[in-house]
């Protein structure tokens, strides 16, 4: 591979949008939008309304998608009668700006949908998720044809589908088919919300016990596909450290935002590293990297937390990870980082000056961003590798 492929840091788009602000204010009008942009992407909000009847597993599916256990504090409130007589917010512990809502149940005889959604305020919601843990009814389907009514996206998924294939090998043990099962629990589903008037209706088959398995990826790519770009990128990073695949979103949307963060960090309010002919300001890179252990779930709470749920002593998994992670991330760690990527951030400096003339003129020659930027995607590197790892330690298996 090439080293400027390796090291493709900036779209052309991007470089031209610089170039205009650099003629506008000079280095600070950079900077600014810079800042501007990571902002609107730190305070996107989302807010994901989950609906179904009473005793469908709503409330589990909010405190999963949190990664907040059903006895944790802050958890939504679960039952098999109705606990959820108004809407309840619950924001993501990591990402505040991410909403979940648990809405009324609709299973009373006299629903009306079109109340219903006034009554829980369906304008403040991104996007609506009806979950039935049995068959899909009148209700669901009157709802969802109210919903896109109103100019909204809605999704049906079947949830507790663990315990229909649980029930089913007990029954079936010679003639046990578990693909062939879950087409069955498809396609009931669809006949009967095509019987309601639902045209065209597609299914997601989940476990909020093993949110890994069955059609979670597909609902996640649907949504993906669907959000804009900033609510997209909330949405990825909010999702619970379940699979090779989430992590690995997870480190694009990271790896997206570092030419941004070595740009500010070198840009404005520039502080000497002694001993390293690079000036930056250190403090945005201990947010930054103490944000990238939490987004992959590395931090002491999350892996106390996996370690719990896995029943397996968090010395098990801490041994896998090879970051420097042993230790608080601070300013004498990131400055350590800095120095371990100087030479490694010289490999950066040609592409830089050539891409990017403003920087590599702007910030002492693109050796500070160089090395900056190096020592970013190195450590975000690091962090995705470790990662995975813990997660196949957890579960002993590929995910």
């Amino acid at each position: 591979m090439e080293e400027t492929e390796e090291f493709e840091i900036i779209t052309s788009t991007e470089v031209e949008e610089m170039k205009a602000a650099f003629a506008l204010g000079g280095w600070e009008s950079v900077a600014s939008k810079i800042q501007e942009n990571l902002d609107s992407i730190e305070n996107a909000k989302l807010s994901i309304a989950i609906t179904g009847e009473s005793g469908s597993g709503k409330s589990t599916f909010v405190n999963v998608m949190r990664g907040v256990d059903d006895e944790d504090e802050g958890a939504a409130k679960t039952g098999v009668t109705e606990t959820t007589m108004e809407p309840t917010k619950y924001s993501h512990p990591k990402h505040p700006n991410v909403n979940l809502w648990d809405l009324p149940g609709i299973g009373t005889p006299n629903f009306k949908p079109d109340e219903y959604l006034q009554q829980v305020n369906f304008s403040q919601y991104d996007f609506f998720i009806l979950i039935a843990s049995e068959r899909f009814k009148t209700n669901h389907a009157k709802l969802a044809c109210e919903i896109q009514k109103m100019g909204k996206k809605f999704y049906f998924v079947r949830s507790k589908v663990d315990a229909d294939i649980d029930a089913s090998r007990k029954r079936r043990k010679k003639a046990f088919n578990e693909e062939k099962i879950l087409e069955e629990i498809r396609q009931n589903c669809i006949d009967c919300l095509q019987k309601e008037g639902v045209e065209s209706p597609r299914v997601y088959l989940l476990s909020s016990f093993e949110l890994d398995k069955f059609d979670f990826q597909d609902l996640e790519e649907t949504l993906e596909k669907e959000l804009p770009v900033h609510k997209k990128q909330a949405f990825l990073l909010s999702l619970p450290n379940i699979s090779i695949n989430i992590l690995q979103k997870k480190k694009e949307v990271l790896k997206s935002q570092i030419w941004k963060l070595a740009t500010i960090s070198c840009g404005v309010a520039m502080i000497p590293i002694p001993g390293l002919s690079v000036a930056c300001d250190v403090t945005i890179l201990v947010k930054s990297l103490t944000r990238y252990c939490e987004n992959f779930g590395l931090d002491e709470e999350a892996l106390v937390k996996l370690a719990k749920r896995v029943d397996k002593p968090v010395e098990d998994l801490k041994s896998v990870i090879k970051s420097p992670l042993m230790q608080e991330i601070s300013v004498d760690v990131v400055k350590k980082l800095l120095t371990k990527a100087a030479c490694g951030g010289l490999m950066v400096v040609e592409y830089v000056f050539s891409t990017i003339p403003i920087i590599g003129g702007g910030i002492a020659g693109g050796i500070s961003f160089s090395t900056t930027y190096y020592m970013l995607k190195s450590f975000l590197d690091e962090l995705s590798d470790d990662a995975q790892r813990v997660l196949k330690k957890a579960f002993e298996t590929p995910v």
